[in-house]
């Protein structure tokens, strides 16, 4: 029960991330270092051993060095960055496929979207919606990271176990 709790925190952060990336295209540090932090009790609470706990540790490691460096090429912002890291804590390397798979996904259809959007030249009233729709702004991103995580959660040795009680 704890356990599943805890991993809570995932599509909680997750879709946080994403509504709040939409409406002010940022992401707050806090979420990104709740991710992180919020792993290790919900890991051990769920029971995985220290070197699957290690192996998740690894997996987020190699994810934020890709990153680092797919920021400085400006591929994309630094909470992009920063959440996917976290992300990748979570569902370790049997979920990293379906995780990075579902965020490519998922950002090329946002970003076809937005681009038809755009060219339409719509004249939106709401300031999140001007930003959103201004050709000067780059993509929420934090929407694909979370459609990815989701798909990627059932991948999860500690997401499958947290919630093994729940799915049957």
């Amino acid at each position: 029960m704890i356990a599943s709790l805890l991993c809570l925190a995932f599509p909680l952060l997750l879709l946080f991330a994403a509504w709040h990336d939409v409406s002010t295209m940022w992401i707050p540090n806090w979420v990104s270092i709740a991710l992180g932090v919020a792993f290790i009790p919900a890991a051990m609470a769920a029971g995985l051993s220290a070197p699957q706990i290690g192996m998740h540790l690894i997996v987020g490691g190699v994810a934020l060095l890709a990153c680092v460096i797919l920021f400085f090429l400006h591929v994309f912002g630094g909470g992009d960055a920063k959440v996917i890291a976290a992300a990748s804590l979570w569902v370790g390397l049997p979920g990293m496929t379906t995780f990075v798979f579902w965020m490519a996904l998922a950002g090329g259809l946002l970003g076809l979207v937005l681009i038809a959007l755009r060219r339409m030249k719509l004249n939106p009233q709401r300031e999140w919606s001007k930003r959103l729709l201004s050709p000067e702004t780059g993509a929420p991103y934090a929407v694909a990271i979370a459609i990815g995580g989701l798909f990627a959660a059932p991948q999860s040795q500690l997401l499958a176990s947290a919630f093994s009680g729940f799915i049957a």
